[in-house]
């Protein structure tokens, strides 16, 4: 089976990555959301990034146009019904996916390939909502999808040799290193590195430090790009919330319990970048402006 259609489900920073780097590498691509102006934004972001690329010559004019040219955006989940390749990257909660792929079973041709983008949710689970748990797979995409090779590739309990093989030859093409990893929750990215972040937060509640202390030390001390409490406001404090919900769900191990403080800014809006506070502040852009 050649892929030559992808769906991507979900317009937002994740779903617009992959939309992006599907298009960039010849697939024609229809992106689904549930609203106009979840699209036209996840639209923007794209052509946002391929300027970007743009200006730095790592693409051409040509190329930037042509890959715009393969991406079309709908309301409608009925125009997937022909994909061949179906990636889903949407709120990371498993009744809301459960939801998607019990209704996308119905249209979707029996030979697509279901993929989930989820960061913790097992793979095994996911599938299991589906008529095809053979042709379901996990294509965790790294944040920002157009910059990070890694795409970690995670073997549901009845997923085919056939199928991986087929998404980790998916994956190449879009210029990832795919990594074939086994079903635990969070695989092995969001295992090691949420429970970090999460000592992050824990750090600031018990006044260990500030957060650009805290930030500071690992970047310089430990090498990090980023510092665990930027990265967390980068990814969303609802996000990590849930990841580290499902990992303490999933292993009972009570070193997994999500940190009071990350929980209470969450019950309180401060989601990060996207909100515009979390642990620091940020502008209509998204560049931060102060804590």
């Amino acid at each position: 089976m050649d892929i030559k259609k992808i769906g991507v489900i979900g317009a937002g920073q994740m779903g617009s990555g992959i939309a992006q780097v599907a298009a960039q590498s010849g697939y024609q691509v229809v992106v689904l959301d549930v609203e106009e102006i979840s699209l036209q934004k996840g639209l923007d972001a794209i052509k946002r990034s391929l300027q970007r690329l743009l200006r730095k010559e790592k693409i051409s004019a040509e190329d930037a146009d042509a890959a715009l040219g393969r991406i079309k955006t709908t309301l409608n989940p009925g125009d997937f019904a022909d994909c061949d390749l179906v990636i889903e990257a949407i709120v990371e909660n498993e009744t809301v996916k459960a939801k998607l792929f019990e209704s996308l079973d119905k249209i979707v041709k029996a030979e697509a390939v279901f993929a989930s983008n989820t960061s913790s949710i097992p793979i095994t689970k996911l599938a299991s909502y589906t008529s095809r748990p053979e042709r379901f797979i996990g294509m965790h995409f790294m944040n920002p999808v157009p910059l990070m090779k890694l795409v970690e590739v995670i073997r549901g309990y009845k997923t085919t040799d056939e199928v991986t093989q087929l998404v980790m030859q998916t994956a190449e093409k879009m210029g990832k290193v795919p990594v074939e990893v086994n079903d635990y929750p969070g695989f092995v990215s969001n295992r090691v590195l949420i429970p970090m972040l999460n000592e992050a937060i824990q750090a600031v509640m018990e006044g260990v430090a500030t957060p650009e202390a805290v930030d500071t030390v690992m970047k310089l001390g430990m090498n990090h790009p980023m510092g665990p409490l930027t990265l967390a406001d980068f990814i969303g404090l609802d996000t990590v919330l849930a990841i580290m919900e499902v990992l303490h769900e999933g292993f009972g191990d009570s070193k997994y319990r999500p940190s009071p403080l990350l929980k209470k800014m969450v019950q309180a809006g401060l989601l990060g970048r996207k909100s515009g506070q979390g642990f620091y502040k940020y502008d209509e852009k998204g560049n931060k402006v102060g804590s």
